[in-house]
């Protein structure tokens, strides 16, 4: 019988920025089948690396992918490798997607810096989280004894 269970460490990205400057976000992924890491230049690069990953490894299973009772192509996914703390310059996330449904992600992020962990609910909020913690994080080196803030929910941008 085939071993399906899979560890939490197989389940999360680490995500180190390295740059993020305006409206740009650079840095490298990690995951257990990427130990040497993909770089992402953009925000639509990050995307498009971690759907295809997520892809791969099929878990968590895309909610409109086809399902059948036949073996998973190419085979047993690979085990994780030996854990390696890797860090972005500027900040590092931990990435766990639990699901794929309405054609985005659910699951949590961890700031390691602060380990500070927050739940989103689509890829978009994910990326809002990201970015309020970037942008908080310039705004303490800017501004000593500055704390995090969190996103600005939508009443509080229109005003």
């Amino acid at each position: 019988m085939q071993k399906r269970v899979r560890d939490n460490t197989y389940r999360t990205v680490l995500v180190c920025v390295d740059s993020h400057g305006g409206e740009a976000m650079a840095g490298r992924l990690y995951h257990p089948v990427l130990p040497e890491g993909c770089q992402f230049r953009n925000l639509m690069e990050f995307i498009l690396t971690m759907e295809d990953l997520l892809d791969a490894i099929q878990l968590p299973q895309s909610f409109t992918a086809k399902r059948s009772f036949g073996g998973r192509p190419g085979g047993a996914a690979p085990s994780p490798p030996e854990e390696q703390r890797q860090l972005g310059r500027t900040a590092t996330f931990a990435v766990r997607v639990i699901f794929r449904q309405n054609a985005s992600w659910q699951g949590s992020v961890t700031w390691l810096e602060t380990k500070q962990e927050e739940s989103f609910r689509s890829v978009l909020e994910l990326l809002l989280l990201m970015n309020s913690a970037l942008d908080g994080q310039n705004e303490k080196a800017e501004k000593p004894g500055a704390r995090f803030s969190a996103p600005l929910s939508g009443a509080e941008r229109i005003s």
